[in-house]
């Protein structure tokens, strides 16, 4: 579906709840692919620029980014209720699978099976990253830096977080200030 839809407005805050917490239930390893198909796709309540905008200011906030992006949604529509709902939904039936898990895995983690359906479930959650990411790409032609700059400053990103073993504490602060000073210039001089 194309940017160019309008936009749809959740119907109440227990709509919120339960899309959020479909969306939870359905992200093994990672939400991030789900997420953006779900509100951008299916739902209609963000585009791709403006999820990729919640996303950005969600991965710099402490918390898991799926959460914080769930909650600066449930804000922007409902205030209160909708951050309880929308976080109650991330987080309240996910919770109770992931005790069954630990309980039933207590129970049967010698078996070979086990260990390799969790295999296979680390493959496909790798696999949904790399799918967002390069449904992400889109989005990126209209950022300021434009689309060769923003797949630079992320390959530089990988070398540095990847390759050189820098902390990604450091990365994300460092490489983070640079960017945002060259999007600063760079609308500065546009607009100049």
């Amino acid at each position: 579906m194309s940017d160019t839809g309008a936009r749809q407005h959740p119907a109440s805050p227990m709509v919120m709840f339960w899309v959020f917490s479909k969306l939870a239930l359905q992200g093994f390893g990672g939400v991030i692919a789900i997420a953006q198909r779900e509100l951008v796709e299916r739902q209609r309540w963000l585009s791709t620029a403006e999820f990729l905008e919640l996303l950005a200011v969600s991965q710099v906030l402490p918390g898991p980014n799926v959460v914080n992006l769930s909650l600066m949604l449930g804000d922007r529509y409902f205030g209160w209720r909708g951050v309880v709902a929308s976080v109650a939904g991330m987080l309240l039936l996910p919770m109770l699978v992931v005790l069954a898990a630990a309980a039933l895995y207590g129970r049967w983690s010698d078996l070979p099976q086990v260990s390799g359906a969790l295999r296979g479930m680390g493959a496909v959650a790798a696999g949904m990253i790399i799918a967002t990411g390069l449904k992400a790409i889109r989005g990126l032609r209209k950022n300021p830096l434009g689309l060769r700059i923003s797949l630079c400053y992320a390959a530089l990103t990988v070398v540095l977080i990847g390759a050189l073993r820098f902390p990604m504490a450091a990365v994300v602060i460092g490489l983070g200030a640079v960017t945002m000073g060259h999007v600063a210039w760079l609308l500065k001089r546009r607009t100049a």
